[in-house]
């Protein structure tokens, strides 16, 4: 469900490139620093997003330096300074990574997850005592995802959307309590529209994969009551899908315009401007002979 969220290459500055490279790698070695070096395999570019998002509401930019690594050993790169941002998104990328293949366990029943869950747990202790509260919040929302996706009958997209589209939201909310209300407001309803888009998006992403292997789907088991075709169903709901997930985007964006960031501008609108349409248009283009 996770690694949507990255920015369109070819309409980005090389200079904002270069820094959303820098807040990737810094994550990266975050993570290394405060769990080790095997939770490192867990990083994805949405966490790298919300790095980079909650530094820029800050009010003094991070500080680089150069250094080379052991996935590219042949050259420096810029590298961003572990700082509160990185932190509490390295934090996140952990926890949601541990919560989400103990829901999969449940889910698939599988050993390779089941081994999973256990490699994870002894990092679930280095958790810090500050973030308990959303701990709770993380484990409580996909427990309540896994157990809507345990129903027989589903009769609303938006409920079964709600759990994870929640938790983003209450996670972004929380990130600084000092955060003015107006301002906590806005981070959490660009949480809630992003959790929803990505949650919509993985969804329709594994459709046909999910329907071939007869796993739980969203989208299928709110709106394919008849036992649809894969090719028939998604003929059908292709219009109001693309709706719904057009319409989450937007509100995101509409969201992140009303925080006014006080750098990384550029970068951040190509993520949430470009880089979501672009991922939308990989998805659906797999789909286009139909």
């Amino acid at each position: 469900m996770f690694g949507y969220v990255k920015p369109y290459k070819p309409e980005l500055k090389v200079k904002d490139y270069e820094i959303f490279k820098a807040y990737y790698c810094g994550l990266c070695r975050t993570i290394k620093e405060s769990f080790g070096n095997i939770p490192r395999l867990c990083l994805n570019y949405d966490m790298t997003f919300m790095a980079i998002l909650l530094d820029s509401l800050g009010e003094e930019e991070g500080t680089y330096y150069m250094s080379r690594c052991l996935i590219h050993p042949s050259k420096n790169r810029m590298i961003l300074k572990s700082n509160k941002a990185l932190i509490f998104s390295a934090y996140l990328n952990v926890a949601l990574t541990y919560y989400k293949i103990c829901d999969d366990i449940q889910d698939d029943k599988s050993l390779k997850g089941a081994l999973s869950g256990m490699f994870l747990k002894g990092y679930k202790d280095l958790f810090s005592k500050e973030y308990k509260t959303l701990n709770t919040v993380i484990k409580d929302n996909l427990d309540l995802l896994n157990s809507y996706e345990s129903k027989e009958s589903i009769d609303s997209l938006d409920e079964v959307c709600h759990p994870f589209a929640y938790l983003t939201g209450k996670v972004l909310e929380n990130y600084d309590p000092s955060m003015d209300e107006t301002r906590k407001d806005n981070l959490f309803n660009l949480g809630y529209n992003l959790g929803k888009w990505i949650y919509l998006m993985d969804a329709l992403d594994d459709l046909k994969e999910d329907m071939r292997k007869n796993k739980f789907n969203p989208l299928n088991a709110v709106f394919n009551k008849n036992g649809l075709s894969f090719n028939e169903f998604y003929i059908k709901i292709k219009d109001g899908v693309e709706f719904n997930i057009l319409c989450c985007a937007n509100n995101v964006l509409d969201y992140y315009n009303s925080l006014q960031a006080n750098f990384n501008n550029a970068l951040l609108h190509n993520i949430l401007s470009l880089g979501l349409m672009h991922r939308y248009e990989l998805v659906i283009n797999k789909y286009t002979a139909l």
